[in-house]
């Protein structure tokens, strides 16, 4: 695969913004390991490898359990998950696929029971956020980098 463009070149402004939404997504409050989570499981729903494989990274780097990172797509059938990393990924797969049809009143108020509304808008904006940049690195053919299983185990 042959990145088609190099986005952040072509746009650096747009991107930058975008850059800068990251940013205060990553200052608001949410716990980075729960970022994580939602990032990977957007990315993976979404077919995004380059964001699968950056966010799979940045979770081990940041103490992430290998089996909770693998089984991140499965986590309905895993006990690792805590009722409010389940509530979010829930989250997560409804918001990412919005096409789908409304939020259900059910789900949001077993947001509720987890997240504080303040949180529930930064965890939606994470969520958002997520489906923009796989939208920009999806279509323009985004290259993970390749690493050996040695580098992988010395990150």
């Amino acid at each position: 695969m042959q990145e088609r463009l190099n986005y952040m070149k072509i746009a650096p402004e747009l991107i930058g913004a975008v850059l800068n939404l990251k940013k205060a997504v990553d200052r608001s409050g949410l716990d980075h390991r729960l970022i994580h989570l939602v990032n990977l499981r957007a990315s993976q729903i979404n077919g995004c490898s380059y964001c699968v494989d950056m966010h799979t990274r940045e979770a081990r780097r940041d103490g992430e359990s290998a089996q909770r990172v693998h089984l991140v797509s499965a986590w309905r059938e895993s006990p690792l998950y805590t009722e409010r990393e389940r509530a979010a990924l829930a989250w997560t797969e409804r918001l990412t696929n919005i096409s789908d049809g409304p939020v259900e009143d059910a789900l949001y108020a077993e947001m509720l029971e987890h997240f504080s509304e303040e949180e529930l808008v930064q965890l939606s904006v994470l969520v958002g956020l997520i489906n923009v940049w796989n939208r920009i690195a999806i279509p323009f053919r985004s290259v993970h980098p390749v690493v050996s299983d040695q580098e992988i185990a010395a990150a």
